[in-house]
């Protein structure tokens, strides 16, 4: 199996705190961000509601010791979002953490899907 199909099959999610975890989607999230720089961009690029997309933003930032995301306010110049410095760490972590996750079980979802029966396709 590719890389890149496993890493679409493999969803890593890290318990930070009870009920609230860190994983593909909010990372997917950071990402939009981080490339649109605007919540509201991100969200739509994830089919998601502007005020879903804030309420993870905030839920994030009160998960670290300093906030991931900065935004400003909207106005005649348009406000923006971007990650900050811990937002990247944050980011770049989790991504390296589920490309190890991918690498360390290939080898036995390999094995996995050869036992697959033709009825799951």
């Amino acid at each position: 199996m590719k890389a890149s199909e496993l890493a679409r099959i493999v969803r890593l999610r890290i318990n930070l705190a009870p009920g609230i975890a860190l994983g593909p989607g909010k990372a997917d999230l950071l990402e939009g961000i981080r490339e649109t720089g605007s919540i509201a961009a991100a969200g739509r690029r994830m089919r998601m509601s502007y005020k879903r997309a804030w309420q993870l933003v905030e839920e994030l930032n009160s998960l670290f010791d300093s906030p991931l995301v900065a935004a400003s306010k909207g106005g005649s110049g348009g406000g923006g979002a971007s990650l900050t410095r811990a937002g990247i760490d944050v980011l770049v972590r989790y991504r390296r953490m589920h490309a190890a996750c991918c690498a360390a079980i290939a080898r036995d979802v390999s094995a996995l899907s050869k036992h697959r029966s033709s009825a799951a396709d």
